[in-house]
């Protein structure tokens, strides 16, 4: 058997000190985590990050930097996900968006509010990406290249 990582995108919004969470449920339990899924065949990295973001949050987003590439292996069911994280500006919330199944909604959270709550985190990657973010941690978006 190969083994295979799982390509997924995120983004990091933050407006007026707060960051766009998404309250979701995974494995029977309520989380938090940053907007994200997985690539879908043909689509770019930054296609991806713009669409799983609406269907997340209902937020329309421009990525505009490459915050970084982070590998993540989930103990609860031996996956290894490759994170690539982008950092996005909030455009406009999209009145009556259809969320994904499974996501409760977006919320908006200081930093210091999702330390709180740090039991309730999908994984150590949310603080880990906001903090790079708050470090100045930033790479243009033609870092990656992709071909049509």
């Amino acid at each position: 058997m190969r083994w295979t990582p799982h390509a997924t995108v995120a983004c990091i919004i933050e407006q007026d000190g707060r960051f766009l969470l998404v309250e979701e449920m995974a494995s029977g339990q309520r989380v938090l985590n940053q907007p994200a899924g997985h690539l879908e065949q043909g689509e770019s990295f930054i296609d991806a990050a713009r669409r799983e973001t609406l269907e997340e949050t209902g937020w329309l987003v421009e990525p505009e930097a490459l915050l970084g590439l982070y590998t993540y292996y989930a103990p609860s069911n031996g996956v290894t996900y490759h994170r690539f994280c982008y950092i996005a500006r909030a455009l406009e919330q999209v009145d009556g968006a259809k969320l994904d199944d499974g996501i409760i909604g977006p919320i908006w959270l200081t930093r210091e509010e999702i330390e709180d709550r740090r039991p309730e985190l999908r994984s150590e990657l949310v603080t880990r990406c906001i903090d790079d973010y708050l470090r100045g941690v930033r790479y243009p978006l033609d870092f990656i290249q992709e071909t049509a």
